[in-house]
């Protein structure tokens, strides 16, 4: 009798904490790190990483990683719903039972199948029980799907919108040379305004519903996070570089970036430093930001006068989201950034005849890091 009583104890406990981690991962509003869904989209991510090795080619990975996010999603539920039959078929044990059957009855009450029939005392309640929680779980799934593409639609519409003004993948000299070219500098303000709003967007979609991360888009030059980075880094080229009148906009656009970036590592635990020093180093040294500065004054952007407060001026801000960029970049397999290609101005990827031409060809895509995690 006792051990009956324990062991019906252990499948209710493992039947609250699978409706505990789908309520906390389908149901609230908030980053909720839940342990089941980690365990999961841990061990698919290493099924992943095993076809997407470094050793690869990017656009082989990209496709390959396409589809860790939706897969990772799909297997959640069904998830889910082994460990309820698994907690289940311990309480028609402990009422009395045979295990094989007892497993096979709690199958057929949560697929609501109707092949067997619990013919023990208490039985049908527990199955009626099994089967609406079965049903639920269904129910959550088909009603997140929308949001999950809602969201992902509405992230991905800005980040394809700023290929028009940065190229693929984006690049601040870029974009700075070619809004000076065509609209002048003084309309970066609208799009900080609107890339402001993008990052607290994707903050609260992000880490409340983190599967987001993984969603790549459509186009393998293209990432949120290296749209993310691009954006930021144009802010900070901007208000440290470019002789213009300071624009408060762009210093809320790098705050309201790197406080999302922050809150979506928090969430996936990875580790930064929430107040780093200005001489702190960062990924960018000074002679690939002097490389910057000299494509942006050969366009024709004007540059300040003191480099040397320029290059502290952009490492001050910098260093505020170099860590968690980086760890996106690598947890996302995001590519090569702006940094680490090949620098041009607009002036050099807009062809005359033509209108436009590919700044970056397939062989200069590679996925940023050896590692990555779930």
């Amino acid at each position: 009798m006792i051990v009956q009583l324990l062991v019906a104890l252990l499948g209710v406990a493992i039947i609250a904490r699978t409706v505990l981690s789908a309520v906390r991962t389908f149901v609230v509003p908030r980053g909720e790190n839940d342990r089941l869904s980690r365990y999961l989209f841990l061990a698919v991510r290493r099924a992943f990483n095993l076809v997407a090795r470094p050793s690869r080619p990017y656009a082989e990975r990209d496709r390959v990683m396409a589809y860790y996010g939706p897969i990772a999603l799909m297997l959640l539920p069904a998830f889910w719903l082994v460990l309820l039959v698994l907690g289940f078929g311990l309480i028609y044990w402990s009422l009395g039972m045979p295990m094989t059957l007892a497993l096979e009855v709690s199958g057929s009450s949560l697929l609501t199948l109707g092949f067997f029939r619990p013919d023990v005392d208490y039985g049908d309640i527990t199955s009626f029980v099994e089967a609406a929680l079965g049903l639920a779980l269904v129910a959550l799934l088909i009603s997140y799907l929308p949001t999950i593409y809602g969201a992902f639609s509405r992230r991905e519409l800005q980040v394809s919108l700023l290929e028009v003004r940065a190229d693929s993948p984006p690049s601040p000299i870029v974009m700075i040379t070619r809004m000076h070219r065509l609209r002048g500098l003084g309309a970066l303000h609208d799009m900080w305004e609107a890339w402001e709003r993008w990052f607290a967007e994707v903050e609260e979609t992000h880490s409340s519903l983190p599967v987001l991360v993984f969603y790549r888009s459509q186009q393998p030059s293209q990432s949120w996070v290296n749209a993310a980075g691009a954006i930021m880094d144009s802010a900070a080229i901007v208000r440290s570089a470019v002789a213009i009148p300071m624009d408060v906009q762009a210093d809320l656009a790098i705050r309201a970036g790197y406080l999302a970036l922050r809150r979506i590592c928090g969430f996936f635990r990875i580790p930064f430093d929430a107040n780093p020093s200005p001489d702190d180093p960062i990924s960018i040294d000074r002679a690939r930001f002097e490389r910057a500065l000299d494509v942006l004054a050969e366009a024709g952007v004007p540059i300040v006068a003191d480099r040397d407060q320029a290059w502290r001026d952009f490492a001050g801000w910098r260093v505020n989201y170099d860590a968690v960029l980086r760890a996106l970049e690598r947890l996302t397999m995001a590519p090569t950034p702006w940094w680490d290609r090949p620098m041009r101005s607009a002036w050099e990827t807009d062809d005359p005849g033509n209108g436009h031409r590919p700044v970056v060809e397939d062989d200069e895509l590679v996925a940023v890091g050896p590692r990555a995690g779930g």
